[in-house]
């Protein structure tokens, strides 16, 4: 099982959400406050049942929020970001070589962020 895990950051605080074999799987901005940080985590655990637009595709369907959109990023590597239903970013992900793995990412967000326990570092 996944787990969110809170950790202070240079300017507020943020959070991981690991996989079970503890691997970062997607990140948060930095919240100023553990509250706020708090909500963040909880928008990801209700927004993780959204669809994926793929923005690879040309010409790829727009989807309403809350939505996972995966992009390519000027490196030419594979990203997920999870957007609530008020179009505002609760969650990216790493950079990813190929769509596959990527995908795979977006899937292990949807598996381990409903149940994941929150743990402060």
């Amino acid at each position: 099982m996944g787990k969110f895990v809170v950790k202070e950051a240079k300017d507020g605080f943020k959070f991981d959400l690991k996989a079970s074999n503890g691997e970062v799987i997607a990140s948060s901005q930095v919240y100023s406050t553990v509250s706020a940080c708090e909500n963040g985590i909880e928008s990801v655990k209700t927004n993780s049942v959204a669809e994926v637009e793929d923005q690879t595709v040309e010409g790829f369907e727009e989807l309403k929020n809350p939505k996972f959109e995966v992009y390519t990023d000027k490196a030419g590597e594979f990203r997920f970001r999870l957007k609530a239903r008020n179009g505002e970013i609760v969650a990216v992900s790493e950079g990813y070589t190929t769509k596959a793995n990527c995908l795979n990412g977006v899937e292990s967000v949807k598996k381990n962020a409903p149940e994941a326990e929150v743990v402060k570092e």
